[in-house]
């Protein structure tokens, strides 16, 4: 793993016009195969970074491990584009509210038991 602290950090606007928001570059981190990052939140939360040898596990199980420290995950289109966001399931009220005033819409929650797959081989979906 390789950490670089970012100082100054590098600050940026993202969102809609009239509904930007700042954000802080502060860090970045390199991990190797196989290595696993956990971020934590005051209130307990973890979720999950782990990078393989063909890309990234960026989340733990939607509906397993990731839903169990209180988390839940959707699939949210803003305009052309699509992001994968999580939400603290005691903060939805605000998700969505940050939704309204970002012009987003959930798609999918993908921590759902009834999301079936049509079709579940690997595979087929590259």
């Amino acid at each position: 793993m390789k950490f670089t602290h970012i100082e100054p950090p590098r600050s940026f606007k993202v969102g809609h016009s009239g509904q930007e928001i700042s954000l802080s570059h502060v860090a970045d981190l390199e991990l190797g195969h196989n290595e696993q990052v956990t971020l934590k939140t005051p209130k307990g939360r973890e979720l999950d970074i782990v990078r393989k040898n063909w890309g990234y596990y960026v989340t733990p199980s939607l509906n397993g491990r990731l839903k169990s420290f209180g988390w839940r995950s959707a699939l949210v289109a803003s305009g052309d584009r699509r992001f994968v966001l999580l939400a603290a399931e005691d903060q939805l009220e605000e998700f969505h509210s940050y939704l309204k005033a970002q012009d987003m819409k959930v798609i999918a929650w993908l921590d759902e038991d009834e999301l079936v797959l049509a079709n579940q081989d690997p595979e087929a979906a590259s």
